[in-house]
């Protein structure tokens, strides 16, 4: 059993209720490589932001439990590095499917995970979740878990259709499991093609997909007032990373996501966590296409990953700054 705290990893706890007290959502991006971790420890440390590094099942595999640990612990001690005396950085589980890989991030050293129970029938998502919940709470880790199912493919997830959360059925969700925060369905969703083009509206060339269902998002906090609440599948998909994919010999037709100003509106709600992971792959692919498409000799990994990197950073700044607003709250 490694502690969380031995890595130096803060739980959610905390930073879910200033998020929410203050107006503003902690972002919550996913990883799978050494180049991701370090633009967001970068990008983090140069906003004075919280951050949550989050892994799914799949990418955990990828990477190796053992090895993912350490790159937490050195996360925290990179950040310290750049100047951050007290980082406040959260290795999370996204989308957890069981409670064996719940428990074995734990056992692991995660400060954090999400069980996914949504796809259950109601009864056996509660307990289920109620199940992770109790493990979870013994070593002070948090737990995030999800009502209602969203579309799209990503990772581990896959959904053809989207069930918004009923807001009658959150505050015994929350009551009977204990969770410490509530993934909701309002119309986001996973995947860098989120929307079909008939879904959507045409605005000067763009396409718009339809609003959040801000009346649901209200109904919940009626019936949770200052309970955390989590958005997932909220990339914004934006259009120069697409272009210039498509520009180096890409291929990524009616890519659609969330527009920005729907998440600012939503952070500045009970929603205190964001989750953004196809932007970062769609930052780091268009960096990578554009080194190989100008420089076709270049065979060193760190000409094509570096730029990646930087790409990245940008993005994730961007995210923090301009989008969640998490900026200076360390």
């Amino acid at each position: 059993m490694i502690s969380y705290k031995d890595l130096g990893l803060v739980n959610t706890k905390e930073m879910f209720k200033k998020a929410v007290d203050g107006g503003y959502a902690i972002p919550a991006f996913n990883f799978n490589t050494m180049e991701q971790m370090q633009a967001i420890v970068q990008a983090a440390v140069e906003t004075k932001s919280p951050v949550i590094m989050q892994v799914s099942k799949g990418a955990r595999q990828y990477a190796n439990a053992t090895i993912l640990r350490y790159m937490a612990q050195g996360a925290v001690e990179y950040a310290k590095e750049l100047g951050c005396e007290k980082p406040q950085i959260v290795l999370h589980l996204d989308h957890g499917d069981s409670f064996e890989t719940c428990k074995s991030c734990i056992d692991m050293g995660f400060s954090s995970v999400m069980i996914d129970g949504s796809h259950l029938p109601y009864d056996e998502n509660v307990a289920l979740t109620k199940k992770v919940v109790e493990y979870a709470h013994q070593f002070d880790v948090t737990v995030e878990g999800e009502l209602g199912v969203l579309a799209g493919v990503e990772d581990e997830v896959s959904a053809e259709e989207s069930h918004y959360t009923k807001p009658e059925e959150v505050k015994d969700f929350v009551s009977k499991t204990g969770v410490d925060s509530l993934a909701i369905s309002i119309g986001t969703s996973h995947g860098a093609h989120k929307f079909k083009p008939e879904q959507c509206e045409l605005v000067n060339g763009v396409y718009v997909p339809p609003p959040l269902a801000f009346d649901v998002l209200k109904e919940i906090e009626t019936e949770l007032p200052g309970f955390p609440i989590v958005l997932h599948g909220s990339s914004s998909v934006p259009m120069d990373e697409v272009n210039t994919i498509n520009q180096f010999g890409g291929k990524l037709e009616a890519a659609i996501g969330i527009p920005e100003e729907q998440l600012r509106k939503a952070s500045e709600s009970a929603v205190c966590k964001i989750n953004i992971d196809s932007d970062s792959r769609l930052a780091m692919t268009a960096a990578i296409r554009k080194v190989f498409a100008e420089k076709p000799a270049e065979f060193d990994p760190r000409k094509y990953l570096g730029p990646a990197r930087d790409n990245m950073k940008k993005l994730y700044m961007h995210k923090i700054v301009n989008v969640l607003g998490s900026n200076d709250k360390l």
